[in-house]
């Protein structure tokens, strides 16, 4: 009796709690269960504020070498350019100093140039490259440049400058610098110039006898000149065939405006070359002998006074 009642109290119960529950029309069961994962997948909100980074970047500007330090080589009379190429420069400027011992020459600070030499100049050019052009370079010139951004503390790329002077000589056959030659009449005038240090070879040889050049001369006939280049330098041989009186004097071989060396040539008639050379040797040395007894009498009187 009381296990149906109890029964009864308790289906009463179950029916009065279903029927609390409300299902509303415009959702099906789908879109009620994506409803519930919202709410279960929603993160719990912190009450505390949220951290922003406020950091800020300065983009400092670089150079694009990566050495420090660059050497370059030209050679006397030529044109150079020294280059400095610096990324991300912005508002800084890019200078161009000459370094002499502890002193600092200023020779440019951005587009303005502070140096009263004229063959120094600034290029820049496209994207980045701040040029300092040295036009006729001479070993005046050779030393060390910086490229400097007026960053703090200051970035500084080094440029060592060599500056090669050419050496210009005529030799004789056992390849002996020399500064006379002898020859008989009606014999051939050979003339051996050697050039070297020369890394790049802009210029050409040239020969001249006094002021007339020999290189193109046709007036006389039998003249030539042959020049072969090497590694580093060249040889140029002049020939005279059938040498006379009139082919006597002074020879000069040339490298450009760079470098030169003169020879005297002597045609003799008759006289043998060799004893010729060898009394004009005696003869230099003669004089020689001659001077320094000369000087050594006028300090003695001086000395007596």
């Amino acid at each position: 009796m009381w296990n149906v009642k109890w029964l009864s109290a308790l289906l009463c119960i179950v029916n009065i709690r279903c029927s609390m529950i409300v299902v509303p029309e415009t959702k099906s069961p789908h879109d009620l269960s994506n409803s519930i994962w919202h709410e279960v997948s929603t993160p719990v909100s912190d009450s505390s504020e949220e951290v922003i980074d406020t950091t800020t970047y300065v983009h400092e500007p670089f150079f694009e070498e990566n050495s420090t330090q660059i050497n370059m080589t030209t050679q006397l009379g030529s044109d150079v350019y020294l280059h400095c190429r610096v990324n991300d420069l912005r508002e800084k400027m890019v200078s161009w100093v000459r370094r002499k011992g502890d002193q600092l020459h200023l020779i440019t600070f951005g587009a303005s140039i502070y140096i009263s030499d004229s063959r120094y100049s600034l290029e820049f050019k496209q994207p980045n490259d701040w040029q300092l052009h040295i036009q006729y370079a001479n070993e005046r010139d050779e030393g060390q440049f910086e490229c400097q951004i007026n960053t703090s503390p200051p970035l500084i790329l080094i440029v060592c400058l060599e500056v090669i002077v050419p050496r210009v000589d005529i030799v004789d056959e056992r390849g002996l610098k020399t500064s006379d030659k002898f020859y008989k009449s009606g014999s051939t005038i050979e003339l051996k110039c050697v050039i070297s240090k020369i890394p790049q070879p802009t210029s050409y040889v040239t020969w001249k006898h006094g002021l007339r050049m020999l290189n193109y001369d046709t007036s006389r006939g039998g003249i030539s000149v042959k020049t072969n280049l090497n590694s580093g330098g060249a040889v140029s041989r002049l020939y005279i065939a059938n040498a006379n009186r009139y082919d006597s004097g002074n020879y000069t071989c040339s490298l450009g405006d760079s470098a030169k060396t003169t020879i005297a040539v002597h045609v003799l008639n008759g006289e043998n070359p060799a004893a010729a050379q060898q009394s004009g040797t005696i003869t230099s040395w003669s004089r020689f002998a001659f001077y320094l007894v000369f000087i050594s009498i006028t300090i003695s009187v001086l000395h007596q006074r």
